[in-house]
């Protein structure tokens, strides 16, 4: 195990949508732990929508990156050094290390995994991030109630997904939108959605229409643009509709916006926009939850897992804003010496 350590950093604002160019790779000295410090191996990293507006220079909810700094992101990895009692050496944790393969923790900025819950790598997805999303999103924010029709948006990704199946556990009609036939097969058939709408058919617009007859009681919008306008007009009355993500936008120039807008007035739908991040109090519920749900089988996942390393991470993230991936997109940073990555 060398001394050295490769980070990825953002090398500039990206114009429109991101290259590999836009990424810088270099490799710096490991970090040394100081008092109260703990020296983290990372084995995956995960890759996220969000990532990409921060690299936009705007202000947001979060401050955007500069270039030279390194990408940010969640991880999960093993205390391979340690000046803190409470992560000793060996010891699995979740933390927010970003695009490098080294990092350093204090106990407040780490979360150690219950390995006897799944993988290790769950904590990036369905016990982790996105599945407190999800669950923060559908079950406090949308209140789903049994026999309403529940819309997913996004519906084979990482928070679409598990929002789906938490809706199905509510008693609730669900029909997802994802990219092409394949993603809604899984989405059907391994994920037990009631109905699932390929977004790119050009009868899109007439097959929600036939199947939201009764109207759109929630809405959980992760894509926006088109996709969102197609759905407005179905909402109804006094409905509501989980703003999570709006990924058509955070490649594009100038925002598409929202055409459809008028249809929130007219039937008195309820926005609920939320960042996860501000509800960290919430998420120890969430995860216990949703860990007892994926012990009993009644919550499904798949985990798209890019290997090569630290170097692949440019190719892998652009993959997963433009729909290449398949389930939730992490990169394998280091081999595991704790079991594999393996999705239901």
């Amino acid at each position: 195990m060398g001394e050295g350590s490769l980070r990825v950093a953002m090398r500039d604002h990206p114009q429109g949508m991101v290259t590999e160019d836009d990424f810088l790779i270099e490799k710096g000295p490991r970090p040394t732990p100081g008092p109260g410090q703990a020296l983290v191996r990372v084995r995956h990293l995960s890759l996220d929508p969000y990532m990409r507006p921060m690299m936009n220079p705007v202000r947001s909810y979060v401050e955007p990156l500069k270039p030279g700094q390194t990408m940010p992101g969640a991880t999960v990895g093993e205390i391979v050094e340690s000046n803190e009692d409470a992560l000793p050496v060996g010891t699995q944790v979740a933390c927010m290390l970003g695009w490098q393969e080294y990092g350093l923790v204090a106990k407040d900025s780490a979360r150690i995994v219950d390995l006897g819950a799944g993988d290790l790598s769950l904590a990036l997805h369905v016990l982790g991030m996105t599945g407190a999303t999800a669950h923060y999103g559908l079950l406090h924010l949308g209140d789903p109630k049994p026999g309403e029709t529940v819309v997913v948006t996004a519906a084979s990704g990482a928070v679409g997904s598990v929002v789906g199946q938490l809706a199905k556990i509510r008693g609730c009609r669900v029909v997802g939108v994802a990219g092409g036939p394949e993603k809604c097969r899984y989405v059907k058939e391994e994920l037990g959605f009631d109905e699932c709408l390929d977004h790119r058919a050009d009868d899109f617009a007439a097959q929600l229409a036939e199947l939201t007859g009764d109207w759109v009681d929630i809405l959980f919008e992760n894509v926006g643009g088109p996709v969102l306008d197609a759905i407005l007009p179905r909402m109804n009355d006094h409905g509501r509709v989980v703003l999570c993500g709006n990924i058509s936008d955070y490649n594009r120039d100038e925002p598409y916006g929202i055409q459809g807008i008028s249809h929130l007035l007219l039937h008195r739908v309820n926005v609920y926009s939320f960042v996860i991040a501000d509800h960290r109090e919430y998420w120890p519920k969430a995860i216990g939850e949703l860990a007892g749900w994926v012990k009993e089988g009644r919550i499904r996942f798949r985990e798209d897992v890019a290997k090569g390393g630290l170097e692949g991470a440019p190719a892998a993230f652009i993959n997963m804003l433009t729909g290449r991936n398949f389930g939730k997109q992490l990169l394998e940073v280091a081999p595991s010496s704790v079991g594999g990555a393996a999705g239901n």
